[in-house]
C-alpha cells in the first residue's frame, strides 16, 4: 500500500546517499523537537523519509521501533497527501503546464521559491497562491 502512495505521489527517486543525508535531517529535526504534536509531526518525517527511500529501491533499517513507525504513519499519509495536494492545486492556479509533485511545508517562503523556479512558475505568482490557499486549505503542520 505504501508504495502505491509513493508511486502515487511521483517524487523523485534519488540515489541511496541523498536519502541517507535526508533521514539524518530529519532525526535531527525529531531530536530537537520536544512538544508532543510536533514531535509526532517530526515522526511523520522520518517515516516518510524512511519509506520513501525503500520505495527508492534502497535497503534502510528503520531507526525507532514497529510501534512508533505506525504511529507515524498514521500522521504521514494525510500530512503528505494534503501538502501534495495543495501543491498540485496551486501550481494548476498559477498555470503550470505540468503537474507538481511537491510535499514540501508550504508555510516557509524559501521553499515555495524553489518550487516556483523548478517547475518554472512566475515566483510572486505562486507565493500569493499559496499563501492565498493557506487561509482555508487544511494542512497538518
Amino acid at each position: 500500500m505504501i508504495n502505491k502512495w509513493h508511486s502515487w505521489l511521483a517524487m523523485t527517486k534519488h540515489d541511496k546517499l541523498w536519502h541517507q543525508n535526508d533521514m539524518t535531517d530529519e532525526l535531527d529535526e525529531y531530536y530537537q523537537e520536544t512538544k508532543i504534536i510536533k514531535k509526532w509531526s517530526e515522526l511523520s518525517d522520518v517515516v516518510y523519509t524512511y519509506t520513501r527511500a525503500k520505495w527508492s529501491g534502497h535497503n534502510f533499517l528503520f531507526p525507532f521501533s514497529n510501534w512508533q513507525f505506525y504511529l507515524g504513519l498514521i500522521y504521514m499519509l494525510p500530512k503528505y497527501t494534503g501538502r501534495w495536494l495543495f501543491f498540485r492545486r496551486a501550481g494548476q492556479k498559477a498555470g503550470c503546464l505540468k503537474a507538481v509533485h511537491e510535499v514540501r511545508n508550504p508555510h516557509k517562503t524559501y521553499k515555495l521559491q524553489t518550487i516556483a523556479r523548478q517547475y518554472q512558475i512566475d515566483v510572486d505568482k505562486f507565493q500569493q497562491i499559496c499563501q492565498k490557499q493557506l487561509k482555508y486549505w487544511p494542512l497538518l503542520p
